[in-house]
């Protein structure tokens, strides 16, 4: 049995008192059930938000069964896109997810101080969103709430992307399965949703009332109150009003309209969307050779068989990184990521070595297999965002001494300075059931004295062999 890893594999429920770890800061949100501040990790000195979540608010199973919905789900992904949960705590009051902090706010409060959004922006913003939709629907993921409070700006800087949040009234569904539940927000919701009767692509319309507001700053569906707002949905007529949208694109109306197609089943899916001519005509800054030189030869260099260091490089990306260190790598990922589906194939590899390093490369398939083979951690067949980072990062930046002794104290859960075979298995195992031979593996990898366990040397030892 093959060993495999997941960033979800680092992200469970940890115990303690979460001011042990973070220093809380101000608010920078509130909702009916929740709150938001920023905090500081007292370590490493990272900014993450965390959604502090009453317990005494919650006052049904379903109102409860949303925050486990929303950790169950938000574990699961691992986009450019989709804000990065860390981790997650509880006490007797709350419970408290801890996720990356987005300093840009929300896209809705940069909506209402600009009025509306030029098409070229609009463009690289849907193009974001629908790379998310088309990611949501290969994991079999209904967001069923997308609307521009639900996202945020990475930064406050012009070029900001986005990260969707509120992920408490999404579902797992089943190919062909039709949804019941009437869930969303009224100017956003879809028709059929009212009707209790709709599949995946209720998250289209969403996007599509999303585009609307985007470029003129109102609703297509709009009322005094959510009665009249909601019939004029279940009608789903509307316009493209004077004055705001006389110099606005055919192209850009055309597929507003594509989306807001009343029947689902006719409706565009978020790969006919990444198609159409608005978003694919939407200029697109190419590869840097410059800039992607090193970070290509970081991947091509990255080499780990042992199967306990590519556990801990990913441990240490997903629960170490800055947001700095995760974002210095977007571009390229993005630029590599030529069908937006949030991941990149062997397919896209061959064709970013092709752009970068033209005939300089003998064997370019052989070179993507090796990468393959040592990056996608997983077993996908495909290299996520997270394991790209891993296999990217500059490796002294990565496997600091301070980085290095944090992993091995998150993998020595008895704080006995030893890590033991029983230890790992209870970190990397939640999600996997191998046998007990595969954790004695794990451990004779770094057991240089061999007595079973692995101390801070032998650690520190296995992570900088080769580097």
């Amino acid at each position: 049995m093959s060993f495999k890893i997941a960033g979800s594999d680092f992200i469970f429920e940890k115990s303690g008192k979460l001011r042990d770890v973070y220093k809380i800061s101000k608010k920078v949100g509130e909702g009916a059930f929740s709150s938001v501040r920023r905090i500081k990790h007292r370590v490493t000195g990272e900014k993450r938000a965390v959604k502090t979540i009453h317990k005494k608010s919650l006052r049904t199973e379903e109102e409860k069964n949303m925050v486990f919905n929303e950790v169950s789900i938000l574990r699961s992904l691992d986009h450019p896109n989709i804000i990065k949960l860390h981790e997650y705590y509880q006490d007797e009051m709350n419970y408290y997810i801890i996720t990356e902090f987005c300093g840009g706010g929300e896209l809705f409060e940069r909506i209402l101080s600009q009025g509306s959004i030029s098409e070229s922006v609009a463009a690289e913003y849907m193009r974001q969103i629908f790379s998310v939709l088309v990611y949501l629907e290969e994991k079999g993921i209904a967001h069923r709430d997308l609307k521009p409070e639900n996202f945020l700006l990475s930064s406050t800087s012009e070029d900001a992307y986005l990260k969707i949040i509120d992920f408490g009234s999404s579902q797992f569904y089943r190919q062909g399965e039709i949804m019941t539940s009437k869930v969303g927000t009224p100017y956003y919701i879809p028709p059929e949703v009212l009707r209790k009767s709709y599949n995946y692509k209720c998250d289209m319309w969403s996007s599509g009332v999303v585009m609307y507001i985007l470029l003129c700053g109102y609703p297509p569906f709009g009322g005094n109150t959510d009665q009249e707002i909601l019939k004029k949905v279940s009608i789903g007529r509307f316009s493209f009003p004077s004055p705001e949208w006389d110099d606005i694109s055919f192209e850009a109306k055309d597929l507003i309209e594509k989306l807001l197609t009343m029947d689902y089943n006719r409706r565009f899916t978020s790969r006919q969307a990444l198609a159409h001519s608005w978003i694919t005509n939407a200029s697109r800054a190419p590869i840097n050779r410059n800039s992607a030189g090193q970070l290509f030869r970081n991947l091509r260099g990255f080499r780990s068989e042992q199967m306990l260091k590519k556990a801990t490089i990913g441990f240490i990306t997903s629960q170490l990184a800055t947001k700095a260190e995760r974002e210095e790598m977007m571009e390229l990922f993005r630029s590599l990521d030529t069908d937006n589906s949030g991941t990149l194939s062997a397919k896209e590899l061959k064709e970013g070595f092709s752009i970068l390093f033209g005939n300089e490369i003998n064997d370019v398939d052989g070179e993507v297999e090796k990468i393959m083979k040592q990056v996608d951690l997983d077993g996908s067949g495909e290299i996520e965002y997270s394991e790209f980072v891993s296999a990217t990062l500059n490796r002294q930046q990565l496997l600091s001494k301070e980085r290095l002794e944090m992993a091995f104290k998150a993998f020595d859960l008895d704080q006995s300075g030893t890590i033991t075979a029983n230890e790992l298995k209870q970190v990397l195992g939640k999600s996997h059931n191998y046998d007990e031979e595969m954790w004695t593996k794990l451990i004779a990898e770094a057991d240089l004295n061999g007595d079973g366990v692995i101390d801070l040397t032998e650690f520190t030892k296995m992570m900088l062999a080769t580097f």
